[in-house]
């Protein structure tokens, strides 16, 4: 296996051009390395969930590389929801939110009228990612049940042989993201941590009560 090349602008361009023809890809986020693929390719969904040996009827993330993305991708959502939103994210946080329109209904699992959303935090070199336009069905580099990988040499050599492309993000922190569910905040301000990751519940309540 060769070295895989660092994340640059035109990585992150290739990486892009790889999910827009049903690839799977390896790649580093604000916490530790994910799997990506389009969110509307069933093909490239499943493959993904084979490489990581999970459920298909568990639900993933959708990662957006900007907020504005994501907000174009979501439209029923209500103002409160937006403002929560725009304190957790971008950073190492998963909302979930509700979904009316039931968009991205691969990524929804048993529950497709809710999804989980990321934005992540992208220093340094990994600003290079911000320039991927399109959103990725994503989920931890890892075969289910196992560890997270903070590097990518962390990952297992079967997830990493099965991907069409995988970039080198070098170390990343490791802790996977804090999952929020925001599906009652718009009526009632009701949020409640699902796992509890690289930002604290005391950290999440700040940052709710701006």
């Amino acid at each position: 296996m060769g070295a895989a090349p660092e994340v640059t602008t035109a990585c992150a361009a290739e990486l892009a051009r790889c999910v827009e023809v049903g690839g799977v890809v390896l790649f580093p986020a604000d916490t530790v390395y994910g799997l990506g693929c389009d969110p509307s390719s069933r093909a490239a969904v499943e493959r993904l969930y084979r490489l990581k040996a999970r459920s298909p009827d568990r639900p993933a993330a959708v990662m957006f590389f900007g907020r504005e993305a994501l907000d174009r991708a979501l439209p029923e959502l209500g103002e409160r929801t937006r403002a929560a939103l725009g304190a957790l994210l971008p950073g190492p946080v998963t909302a979930v939110v509700p979904n009316p329109g039931r968009r991205f209904p691969l990524a929804g699992g048993p529950e497709p009228e809710r999804l989980g959303v990321r934005v992540p935090a992208l220093p340094g070199k990994l600003g290079a990612l911000r320039s991927v336009a399109s959103p990725l069905l994503q989920s931890s580099a890892n075969r289910s049940g196992g560890r997270d990988a903070r590097r990518l040499e962390d990952v297992d050599r079967d997830v990493r042989t099965g991907v069409d492309l995988e970039l080198d993000g070098g170390e990343l922190p490791g802790s996977p993201s804090t999952v929020v569910d925001l599906g009652p905040y718009e009526e009632t301000g009701e949020w409640e941590i699902l796992r509890e990751g690289a930002v604290g519940a005391a950290r999440v309540a700040e940052l709710l009560r701006g």
